[in-house]
C-alpha cells in the first residue's frame, strides 16, 4: 500500500455533482444531501451566464423549446430554477468542505475565486479549480495564493511522460493531478508525491475501485455514491442505503 502525501489526514471524498446517485445532480438538494451523507468535498462544473453570474451545471446547455442554448448566451433569469448559482451553494452549504469546480468556461475562474473570498471562512483555501490543460490552471495562480489548482487529465494525454509532468506542475504551482480511476497505480502516486503534488482519482463508482485507489495512496476520490465512498475511506463495510 502506497502512502498519501500527508498520511495524517484522510483522503478527501468528493461527491460528484452532489449525491447524484440519490438526488437530481447539480442541485442544492443534492449538495446538501452529499454533506449529510458524510462527503468532505463537493464537485461540480462552473459556467458564466450572459450577465456574469457563476452557475453550476454539467453540460453548460439548457433546453429552450425544441433546441438547446448555451448558458453563456442566457441571463441568469432565463435559466431553470434548479440550476444553482455558486453564491447559492455557499449560502445553503457554508464553506467547511472542499469544493472542486471543473472550469469549463475560463472566464468563470476569477468570478469563482471572488465569490469564495466573499463567502469567507475556509472557502478560498478549500476551492479546487480544475482544468484539462495545466497551463491554463497555472494562469489562475495570479488570482489567489490560497486557491488549489488541479491538472485534470488522463494518463494517455501526458505525452511528455509522468516525471516531466510532475516537475512541470511543481514548477508552475499546480497543487493536484487528477486522473481517472483506471490510470492510477501505487508507483504513479509515489512519483507525483515525490514532487509534492497531491493525487486525486475520479469516476470511482464501485467499492473495488475505491479500495484500489486508496491502496494506491491517492489523496482524494470522486464518486457518485457518497455513502460507498465514505465507507471506503473510513475502512468500514459498505452501508446499505
Amino acid at each position: 500500500m502506497a502512502d498519501r502525501l500527508d498520511p495524517t489526514r484522510p483522503p478527501l471524498g468528493f461527491a460528484h455533482r452532489g449525491a447524484r446517485a440519490h438526488a437530481p445532480e447539480n442541485t442544492v438538494a443534492a449538495f446538501q444531501l452529499a454533506l449529510r451523507l458524510g462527503a468532505t468535498g463537493l464537485e461540480s462544473d462552473v459556467w458564466l451566464t450572459a450577465d456574469g453570474v457563476a452557475v453550476l451545471d454539467h453540460d453548460g446547455e439548457v433546453r429552450s423549446g425544441l433546441r438547446k442554448r448555451r448558458i453563456g448566451d442566457l441571463p441568469r433569469s432565463a435559466l431553470p430554477a434548479h440550476i444553482p448559482t455558486l453564491s447559492e451553494l455557499y449560502e445553503a452549504c457554508g464553506t467547511g468542505y472542499a469544493l472542486s469546480l471543473d472550469v469549463k468556461d475560463g472566464a468563470a475562474a476569477p468570478v469563482a475565486v471572488a465569490l469564495a473570498r466573499e463567502a469567507g471562512g475556509e472557502a478560498e483555501a478549500n476551492l479546487y479549480l480544475c482544468a484539462p490543460l495545466w497551463e491554463q490552471a497555472a494562469r489562475w495562480r495570479a488570482l489567489s495564493e490560497g486557491v488549489q489548482l488541479v491538472d485534470s487529465t488522463r494518463l494517455r494525454r501526458i505525452k511528455e511522460g509522468t516525471e516531466r509532468r510532475a516537475a512541470a506542475l511543481a514548477n508552475a504551482g499546480i497543487d493536484v493531478v487528477n486522473l481517472h480511476v483506471d490510470d492510477w497505480s501505487g508507483g504513479l502516486t509515489t512519483l507525483f508525491h515525490r514532487f509534492g503534488r497531491r493525487c486525486f482519482g475520479w469516476d470511482a463508482q464501485y467499492r473495488r475501485q475505491l479500495d484500489a485507489l486508496l491502496a494506491a495512496g491517492v489523496d482524494g476520490v470522486y464518486s457518485d455514491h457518497v455513502e460507498r465512498m465514505m465507507d471506503a475511506i473510513a475502512g468500514r463495510p459498505e452501508r446499505v442505503v
